[in-house]
Parts: C-alpha cells; sequence; structure tokens
C-alpha cells in the first residue's frame, strides 16, 4: 500500500470520530522514518490540548506478540508511563483492520528536538527519575505490561535466550569467549542474589539517547515506549549511558566521558526520593553491567533475524538498515567490548556510588 493509500485510510478510520470529525486528508503528514519498527504520521491541528499529534503504525512487534496484544502492550505503556509527565499522553487507540493491519496509536507529539550529549545529561536524568519514581501498581494492575518480580532473574533470561545467537553470528573466537565469560558472571550473579533482589519499579528498556527529545523550556521527555516492563530501573540507566547506546541513533551520537557518566548517575538519584536512592544505588553498576549483556545479545539475536529474513527495504528505510548494521558490527567489536569491560573489570573500575 503506497503512502496517499494509507493516509487515505487512515483518514476515514479517524474522521468517523468526533475528535477528528473535521479532519481534512491534507492534515495527515508522513513524518521521515528514523526506525525499522514504527512509521509515523502528524496530524495538524488543535485537538484534546495537543496542538499537533502522532499516529504510531507499527511494523512489527519486538516482543513476537500478535498485534491486537501488541498494540494493547503498547497502548499500556503509553498510558502508565505518562503518569510521570515526561512521556507523551495516549489519545485514541486505533483497532487492527484491513487497512491497518498492525492497528496504530495516536499519541501526543512532542514539540522539540534530539537531546544533546553529555549537556543534556542531568535534564535525561531527570526523566528517568520521574518515571522511575511512579508509584508501583498491585500486580493485577500491572497488566498488560510483563513485570519481572525478580528484576536480576528477569534480564538473565533476556540474556540466555539471546545468547543462543551468538555462535551463529560471531567469529571472533576471543569476542566469543569474553562473552561466554560475561554470562558466566551474569548467571552467577543472578545465582547469589535468588533471595535479594532489587524490587521492580516501571522500566522504559529501549531508553538510548535517541528515544529522548528536549523541548523549547529544556525539559526532556522519552518518547518510545514500546517495550516498557516492571524491572530494575539501573537497567534503564545503564543502557542510557553506555557506549553502544550514545553511538546507536543517526541523530545523537556521544562517547561519554566517565566523568560524565558519573555526573549522570550522581544526577539521578539527587532526583530520587531518598527511600529510592537507597533502593537503587547497590545496584547501579552490576545492572550496568547487564544492561550491555543484554544489548550485545539481543545485537546477535538481530542480526541472525536479518540474515534469514527476506524483507528487503528501500529508500530511507535501506539506509537506516545500513546503518543499524553497522552498529550491530561495532556491538561485537574485541576492541569496543574491552574498553566497555573494562569499567567493570580490571583495575580502573567504574565508580558509581
Amino acid at each position: 500500500m503506497n503512502s496517499q493509500t494509507q493516509l487515505k485510510h487512515l483518514h476515514g478510520i479517524l474522521s468517523g470520530r468526533a475528535m477528528f470529525s473535521n479532519l481534512k486528508q491534507e492534515d495527515l503528514k508522513f513524518l521521515p522514518s528514523k526506525g525499522l519498527v514504527h512509521d509515523h504520521i502528524q496530524i495538524a491541528g488543535n485537538r484534546s490540548g495537543c496542538s499537533t499529534m502522532l499516529i504510531r503504525l507499527p511494523r512489527l512487534s519486538q516482543f513476537e506478540l500478535d498485534p491486537n496484544k501488541n498494540l494493547e502492550y503498547q497502548a499500556a505503556c503509553f498510558s502508565k508511563a505518562s503518569l510521570s509527565n515526561h512521556t507523551p499522553k495516549l489519545i485514541v487507540v486505533l483497532e487492527p483492520s484491513k487497512f491497518l493491519p498492525m492497528g496504530a496509536l495516536v499519541v501526543e507529539e512532542i514539540k522539540g528536538k534530539s537531546i544533546n550529549l553529555p549537556q543534556d545529561l542531568t535534564e535525561m536524568a531527570k526523566c528517568l527519575a520521574q518515571v522511575h519514581s511512579l508509584e508501583v501498581p498491585d500486580n493485577y494492575e500491572k497488566y498488560p505490561l510483563i513485570c519481572h518480580s525478580d528484576p536480576i532473574a528477569g534480564v538473565i533470561k533476556i540474556i540466555n535466550d539471546q545468547s543462543k545467537f551468538i555462535n551463529g553470528v560471531i567469529d571472533n573466537s576471543q569476542v566469543r569467549k569474553v562473552l561466554s565469560e560475561e554470562i558466566t558472571w551474569a548467571r552467577n550473579f543472578a545465582s547469589r542474589h535468588v533471595n535479594h533482589h532489587p524490587p521492580p519499579r516501571l522500566c522504559l528498556t529501549d531508553t538510548h539517547p535517541g528515544n529522548f527529545m528536549i523541548d523549547t523550556s529544556g525539559k526532556v521527555y522519552f518518547v518510545d515506549l514500546e517495550k516498557a516492563l516492571y524491572g530494575s530501573p539501573a537497567i534503564d540507566l545503564g543502557h542510557a549511558t553506555i557506549l553502544t547506546s550514545t553511538l546507536w541513533d543517526f541523530d545523537v551520537q556521544a562517547k561519554l566521558s566517565r566523568v560524565d557518566i558519573i555526573n549522570f548517575y550522581q544526577a539521578y538519584l539527587k532526583f530520587l526520593p531518598v527511600n529510592l536512592q537507597d533502593e537503587i544505588r547497590p545496584w547501579l553498576l552490576p545492572m550496568r553491567r547487564l544492561a550491555w549483556l543484554r544489548s550485545v545479545t539481543w545485537s546477535c539475536k538481530w542480526s541472525a533475524g536479518q540474515h534469514n529474513s527476506k524483507r528487503i527495504e528501500t529508500g530511507v528505510r535501506a539506509q537506516i538498515q545500513t546503518h543499524i548494521s553497522n552498529r550491530l558490527a561495532a556491538f561485537v567489536d574485541l576492541e569496543t567490548i574491552l574498553s566497555i569491560r573494562s569499567e567493570w573489570v580490571g583495575p580502573n573500575q567504574l565508580v558509581l556510588t
């Protein structure tokens, strides 16, 4: 289906709702692609208190959910996280249909730009602290979000599942050896903390810096909420500032110094209530290590999937796919791995507490 046909069908679906009764097809505009998982369409005009809105059109589910479950999950991510006032608000859910096979979400558009690192690290820390400080609901109210009642065991399961792809995509025996050592450490760490682990809180999961925006007032928002879950906030912090993440996005490219990283963590802790500071502080470095290992093993899984995929991207998406392939190769580059690993192995370990 070409873009104009898709806009025509979307206009027909939306204009049947009172909020969009005066919507014109020309009010809908595809935005430039930034990834392979979603398309975004801007809705011009002031409605429901928003100057503009975005339609998020899923192209696939990274949790491998069917279209209805995937849409329900993403809607819940937006609804729960928006209580922080640092994520877009959910406006409307458009159920899967013939012309919307994956459905769509209409959400508030955050007017702003990509963050700039390291300048915006403090405001990024504040954004994360506000989300992580949200009250944790009772179990039945967490649905449908994944809840890692033991956040260490939860991330270890993800790492174990993804690690099955390492040997199939990594030829370098030294890289495989280092990853094997890290996975052994992770499993032993989990075993030692079966009865002592951080309590779960709402986490954003995919917290690479490209998923944050800063508005004209200097406030930072997290805008890509499809993978939120209840787990360890320290995982979000690690993923936000590890080298593989800070070089991931087209628009946000930065190599943070150790001073930058330490300042980020210190700022984050100051934004938390004291009880949460004490709860999270002991887990900062080990969860940073697990966040990195989760990313590296995910890169192996993604690379294996792309190798077996028959989908051929064109135009901007082909450029994005090439960028992703290059970044994934850097994830498993031995020099990069050893540089990152020096944060927790060797004589010059990172001190975050």
